[in-house]
């Protein structure tokens, strides 16, 4: 083989080889755009989180500090009388609120007192 036929087939292999490198580059770099909006897209998640969290220590702190569970000192579900008493307010509505009058106020009941003063 001479020289004056090896050019021809270095260029054909040059260009075969650019020609299939081409679609395997499109390929990765089309994985990696999907990989990094997948990033975005979780970090976008977790930020949402954070300020759902954010907003709800704010509420409890603008309404005293006090939540359901803070309350609920024996993490029963339900507020007795006794744990009511750490929420003057709570404390004094609590036989009204407890529509079943076991003792107990559930969030249910809670809600349904609330809903019924506001109406």
């Amino acid at each position: 083989m001479t020289l004056r036929n090896r050019t021809p087939l270095f260029a054909l292999v040059a260009v075969v080889g650019s020609a299939l490198a081409l679609p395997a580059m499109a390929q990765s770099a089309a994985q990696e755009q999907a990989a990094a909006a997948q990033v975005q897209a979780q970090q976008a998640q977790e930020a949402a989180a954070d300020a759902s969290a954010h907003a709800a220590q704010a509420s409890a702190a603008a309404n005293g500090g006090q939540t359901w569970a803070s309350m609920d000192a024996d993490s029963d579900g339900s507020i007795s009388k006794t744990e009511a008493q750490a929420n003057a307010g709570l404390a004094q509505v609590f036989e009204q609120a407890d529509s079943d009058k076991d003792g107990l106020l559930t969030p249910d009941e809670y809600r349904s007192y609330v809903a019924a003063q506001q109406n």
